[in-house]
């Protein structure tokens, strides 16, 4: 029979396959001209996404701390200078003076000395431990700040204006005119967790700043404000130095100078300029750096330009120290290699709450700029296989006091996931699926947990990784993820019946249908298991059915639900599936044909897409449709833009694949012929219509070849169209199309079907085809044909549904009807 031509199976004879070149049309508008699974994917073009991968260095871009970095290159600079002065006073003082002149040094000179050597002993002393006292209070969050966070903010305001009196810069680190606004963005939500970070944090070890170093001594020789201690001495320090030095200088009253005695003043002169040239560099470091923390506010821009928040300046102050310490203790050089990134890697092996949120925090932010220097921080972070590892890590954190950490971690993997490169990282991970799927939970009420914004990034997530083949594949196999996604479709009949529903809720119904959408669409042997896996969970489909059924006030629902269920029927158990579910196929077709508003075609366009695809080699389904539908119906709608081209395929679907009972009902299916004979005429249609109303044309045909092989003619003479022109139009389009194209794969085949049917039925034909010398263009498709011409639809690249007959096989019997018999002229 001529339908087994367009029938499902495998088997037929096995085509010559050759490589050829592909023709690619131009891309369409709208109403039918983006791509389907009508059409294969071309492999030439880049997926979603990919584009993100091509991340080039990053030039010219200064990141805000490298500011700080060099700001502690200069002081340490100064200090180093005014510590080696220091150090070469002190030697010459114990050598030189004391050692060479003790017994010749006027005893004013000899306290002068004493209490200078003193006074720099301390001011070194000092300075060697208070930055590694500065550094230990900014480990963790004192406990003041953890039970009120804004007071940190407050006492900074306050220790600010005490140490401007006492010269002690180190506090100045809160800009004044901010504060009102840092706590009305941020407060709130730190006060909250820090709160919950007094209750977790650490209890079987000291918490660093909180040390009592003396028994019965209270908040003064708590750790904490030892730095200040510190600090002061090394000011006092300094102007002792200063005040003894000059007021020698300028008296020059070393005593009788005789031959013994001679070099006693200018030793003497030159410790004094030494020490009066070391405190004064001392000095100058602290001016410098009061000028630049507190008039200058250099912490603060760095803080508002890296966007850390109201906490920024405690993460910023503690990476300034950071810097420091590395310029001080070794080359002055190793604070300038330090990053913010780097710095945040460091803290999150933390054994702290408070360390991993700020390390968290800073990721968070500078991986989520809009600016080059995200791209950068991207880089340095999937660089880093233990860092991608922590991160995942962070999501199995459950606990309430842990939720603002887990959170930021989540955001952080969700960012990574938007570039290729990085999301093969991320899923890379042993146990990354896993981890991410703790994150899904059906919200329930619990006041200090959200899980709607995790149920969220998780969803969010697995969209962004399922863009790769590969993950999709781990996806799917993660024991219990699918499942845990497809139940988040399953409150859309609560929520929409609700008169007010959330944002959130209608954004996780729409995440949820989009991590789906996309593991349905998965090309190849993966795409294969899923959509056979996605099916079998038996609340899949009627969670569809209740999107399209009660979604109608979002449409954007109604379409992603419709895309998993076209994506689904690619699979021929599925399909069947989704047809036996009631209610599904009249929704479908409720959508199709009502008008809708300007601005909701495309879901009526899906919806027919759908259609067009339950019928598709399924019997059983178009008597179903035919059940459901009325023909006379789809023929009415061909005059809409948007909408013939899908009514167009599910006629032809219905007339190849209906059964002979159904003849009836199909007849009005033929009242389609004028409307296809017109396209086929219309060279300039666009090439999917045209494809389609040609493989129309040879099934209404073959449906009306039984009982009235003239018809076709009649309606020729009908429509004014001449046997001539309409055989010359096919020609032309096999001229058109001399190698196989992406865009319309099936065109070359529909052509050869209806010319074959008109030289088999109408003799004459064959005359007016070799007029126009079609011969020479079979069999120039004959040696061109493609694995692409095999299949009735394709998701990707890769064909799903192969025709019965190759075309090649199709070629030979055109050519076998055109020179009777003989495939050769």
């Amino acid at each position: 029979m001529e339908s087994d031509k367009e029938g499902s199976g495998k088997g037929g004879e096995t085509a010559i396959q050759v490589s050829i070149p592909v023709t690619r049309t131009p891309k369409f508008a709208k109403g039918g001209g983006s791509a389907t699974f009508f059409q294969p994917q071309d492999p030439r073009e880049s997926t979603p996404g990919s584009s993100n991968d091509i991340t080039q260095p990053v030039r010219g871009v200064m990141a805000p701390e490298k500011k700080l970095t060099l700001f502690a290159l200069r002081l340490a600079v100064l200090e180093k200078a005014a510590s080696g002065l220091g150090t070469l006073a002190f030697i010459w003082a114990t050598v030189v003076l004391l050692g060479g002149f003790v017994s010749t040094v006027r005893r004013m000179d000899f306290w002068v000395v004493t209490a200078i050597l003193m006074s720099e002993g301390t001011r070194i002393f000092s300075r060697s431990h208070e930055l590694e006292w500065q550094h230990q209070s900014t480990w963790t969050l004192t406990r003041s700040g953890l039970n009120n966070f804004p007071m940190v903010i407050s006492s900074s305001r306050f220790l600010w204006r005490a140490t401007k009196a006492l010269f002690n810069p180190l506090s100045a680190v809160e800009p004044e005119h901010d504060k009102d606004r840092l706590i009305k963005e941020d407060a709130a939500k730190a006060r909250e967790f820090q709160k919950k970070l007094v209750r977790y944090q650490t209890m079987r070890a000291w918490h660093a700043p909180e040390v009592p170093l003396l028994p019965y001594s209270g908040w003064v020789f708590l750790s904490k404000n030892i730095s200040r201690i510190f600090s002061w001495l090394q000011i006092v320090s300094a102007f002792n130095c200063i005040g003894f030095s000059l007021y020698r200088l300028v008296v020059q009253d070393y005593g009788k100078v005789d031959e013994e005695k001679r070099n006693r003043a200018p030793a003497l002169n030159l410790f004094y300029s030494v020490a009066l040239t070391e405190a004064t560099l001392f000095l100058l470091e602290k001016i410098y750096w009061i000028y630049k923390i507190s008039h200058r506010k250099l912490l603060d821009q760095v803080s508002t330009q890296c966007d850390l928040g109201a906490d920024g300046l405690i993460t910023i102050r503690r990476f300034f120290y950071d810097a420091y310490s590395r310029c001080l203790e070794g080359s002055i050089f190793d604070g300038i290699r330090m990053d913010l990134v780097s710095f945040a890697e460091e803290l999150l092996d933390s054994a702290f709450l408070d360390e991993q949120y700020i390390a968290v925090r800073i990721l968070q932010k500078l991986v989520r700029q809009n600016n080059t220097l995200s791209v950068e921080t991207v880089r340095k972070i999937e660089t880093n296989t233990q860092v991608i590892e922590r991160l995942v890590e962070m999501l199995n954190w459950k606990a309430s006091e842990e939720q603002e950490i887990r959170k930021a971690a989540a955001k952080i993997l969700t960012e990574l996931a938007c570039k290729n490169h990085s999301a093969l990282r991320v899923a890379g991970i042993p146990g990354a699926m896993e981890s991410i799927s703790s994150l899904l939970h059906k919200s329930r009420p619990n006041l200090s947990y959200d899980y709607s914004e995790f149920n969220l990034l998780g969803l969010l997530m697995l969209k962004r990784l399922a863009r790769d083949h590969d993950n999709c594949f781990k996806i799917g196999n993660t024991r219990g993820l699918l499942p845990r996604v497809i139940e988040f479709t399953s409150d859309a009949q609560r929520i929409f019946q609700n008169e007010v529903v959330s944002d959130s809720q209608i954004k996780t119904i729409k995440r949820s249908l989009k991590v789906v959408k996309k593991l349905v669409e998965t090309s190849g042997s993966t795409g294969k298991i899923l959509r056979e896996e996605i099916s079998n969970i038996v609340i899949t489909v009627s969670n569809m059915r209740n999107i399209l059924e009660y979604g109608r006030r979002e449409i954007m629902l109604q379409r992603l639900g419709i895309e998993v269920l076209t994506g689904l029927a690619m699979d021929e158990n599925a399909k069947e599936r989704i047809a036996s579910t009631g209610g599904v196929i009249r929704l479908l077709f409720s959508i199709f044909l009502t008008p809708s508003v300007e601005g909701e075609s495309s879901v009526r366009t899906e919806a027919g897409e759908c259609l067009a695809m339950l019928a598709l080699e399924s019997q059983r389904n178009c008597s179903l449709i035919l059940k459901k539908a009325d023909v006379s119906k789809l023929v009415e709608v061909l005059g809409d833009q948007y909408l013939r081209l899908n009514a167009l395929r599910i006629l032809r679907n219905l007339c190849a694949y209906s059964g002979d009972e159904y003849r009836s009902q199909l007849e009005g299916a033929v009242a389609a012929m004028p409307f296809v004979l017109k396209i086929t005429m219309n060279l300039e249609e666009r090439d999917k219509l045209l494809e389609v109303a040609i493989g129309l044309t040879y099934q209404i045909c073959k449906f009306t070849s039984t009982s009235n092989p003239e018809y076709f003619i009649i309606h020729l003479g009908e429509f004014q169209i001449s046997e001539e022109n309409y055989a010359e139009m096919l020609v032309k389009i096999l001229r058109r199309y001399e190698h196989p194209s992406l865009e319309v794969p099936r065109i070359r085949r529909f052509v050869v079907l209806q010319a074959t049917w008109m030289m088999k039925h109408h003799k004459h034909f064959v005359k007016l085809f070799n007029q126009f010398d079609i011969g020479n263009l079979l069999e120039r498709v004959g040696d061109t044909t493609s694995d692409l011409e095999c299949f009735h639809v394709f998701s990707g690249s890769v064909g799903i549904s192969r025709h019965r007959e190759n075309l090649s096989t199709l070629v030979e019997e055109a050519l076998e009807h055109l020179f009777g018999g003989s495939c050769s002229k």
